[in-house]
């Protein structure tokens, strides 16, 4: 089955923890703090792979990690940064967040290659915090926490043309007769189930990417047949081509079957209706007689919305020349650029991975508090030194800690607990 789809976890690497150490040497009596960075944690990194093109890989795992960085040594040395994870994507592919729907990156175009989450900054070793008062200083800080994200990555085929129509009616030999594309080819509903891609090259014309778009029939916006699968393939493609059987070999309406498919197309995304259209009326080597009513309605019908009509065989190539070079023409009008869609979200700028604390009242009405970061800082903190306290205060002002603690009514004088630590509360 053709993959392009897949709803994938994401976290980038923790930043390492600062360290605490003081020089210990012979004849140094007095050494001070050395203690070294944290390393960075690793990105995650996506990189347009020309080679791929679908998301198979990512069907499978659910979870990317980059790596962290390491905790800081003694002797000023710094940990190592963690290493950046590199994924591999096919040209085309969107990037976005699984809970809003909203459009983190589009690696198409000059996109190749983009940084979706970074990784955290390694903490500060206490060799930082040393002043004229406090000349050794017992606390360093906690590298910076990853980021984690759940993203749904979805593959758009970056074409000029999309060829759109109901099984059966030609769509997968035309490509083959006028591209290099070798698709599938059998007289029998959804013979196509992934999308073919091929190059139309024209004398002295410009040539251009043409798709097949497979499994479109009615319901196909509300996930009927194959069509929800890839629908999403139109939204880059430029201009339209409208295949219909016009010798109705299978009793069907060539001009209802364009606004049924029309009508997918509107409620899948509006927009796709303002790409200009073009109407391919196939097996016209199968039309009986001189009488061609078929080809004779179609234009009638939509002629008045701008809509050309031109009668083809795509086994015998009739017709097929009038069409290419019309839709060329109109591609020479547009800008030579793919469409990219533009980044919607930034999980860099946006908390995603909450780490809560909880407040108590204990029984003798002493104000619990506990969380996981917390109990991290007080571990790296020497909270009984006053510069240790004041930058513990500083993280509790920080995490809206001492706020909340106000809005439920402390008073000065009260207790606060936090991991074994008592210490009275004074505004």
């Amino acid at each position: 089955m053709f993959a392009d789809r897949a709803k994938i976890i994401l976290q980038s690497g923790k930043g390492g923890n600062g360290h605490i150490s003081f020089r210990r040497e012979k004849y140094v009596p007095n050494g001070g703090p050395d203690g070294g960075d944290g390393g960075k944690g690793g990105d995650i990194v996506f990189l347009v792979d020309e080679g791929m093109n679908t998301l198979s890989e990512y069907r499978f795992r659910r979870k990317f990690a980059a790596q962290n960085g390491e905790e800081g040594r003694k002797k000023n040395c710094s940990g190592r940064d963690g290493e950046d994870l590199i994924l591999k994507v096919p040209e085309g592919t969107v990037i976005k967040d699984a809970a809003s729907g909203k459009v983190i990156a589009d690696m198409s175009g000059e996109n190749q290659r983009q940084i979706i989450l970074k990784g955290g900054r390694g903490g500060l070793g206490n060799q930082h915090f040393a002043t004229a008062t406090m000349q050794a200083p017992k606390y360093a800080k906690p590298g910076q926490e990853s980021l984690e994200i759940e993203v749904l990555l979805e593959l758009k085929v970056i074409a000029d043309v999309g060829l759109v129509g109901f099984p059966n009616v030609g769509k997968s030999t035309l490509l083959s007769r006028v591209t290099n594309a070798r698709p599938k080819i059998a007289n029998y509903h959804f013979t196509t189930l992934s999308p073919n891609l091929g190059v139309v090259d024209l004398d002295g014309g410009k040539g251009f990417v043409m798709a097949d778009i497979p499994g479109l029939i009615e319901g196909a916006s509300e996930g009927v047949g194959l069509g929800h699968e890839f629908l999403r393939h139109i939204e880059r493609t430029k201009v339209m081509i409208h295949m219909v059987d016009a010798a109705s070999t299978e009793g069907r309406d060539p001009i209802a079957d364009i606004y049924a498919i029309n009508q997918e197309l509107k409620a899948y995304n509006p927009d796709l209706l303002e790409k200009p259209q073009v109407i391919a009326a196939n097996k016209i080597d199968a039309i009986y007689g001189e009488d061609n009513d078929v080809i004779t309605k179609l234009r009638e019908e939509f002629a008045s919305k701008g809509v050309d009509v031109f009668p083809i065989s795509a086994v015998s190539g009739k017709g097929l020349k009038e069409l290419l070079y019309h839709v060329s023409s109109l591609l020479e009008g547009m800008e030579d650029q793919p469409i990219v869609y533009e980044q919607e979200f930034d999980p860099s700028l946006t908390i995603l991975k909450e780490e809560p604390y909880t407040i108590e009242r204990a029984d003798d009405a002493a104000y619990v508090v506990e969380g996981p970061k917390i109990d991290k800082m007080l571990g790296y903190t020497n909270i009984e030194s006053e510069k240790g306290f004041l930058f513990f205060q500083k993280f509790l002002k920080e995490q809206g800690i001492l706020k909340e603690l106000e809005e439920r009514g402390i008073q000065d004088g009260d207790t606060v607990r936090m991991y074994g630590h008592e210490f009275d509360y004074y505004k």
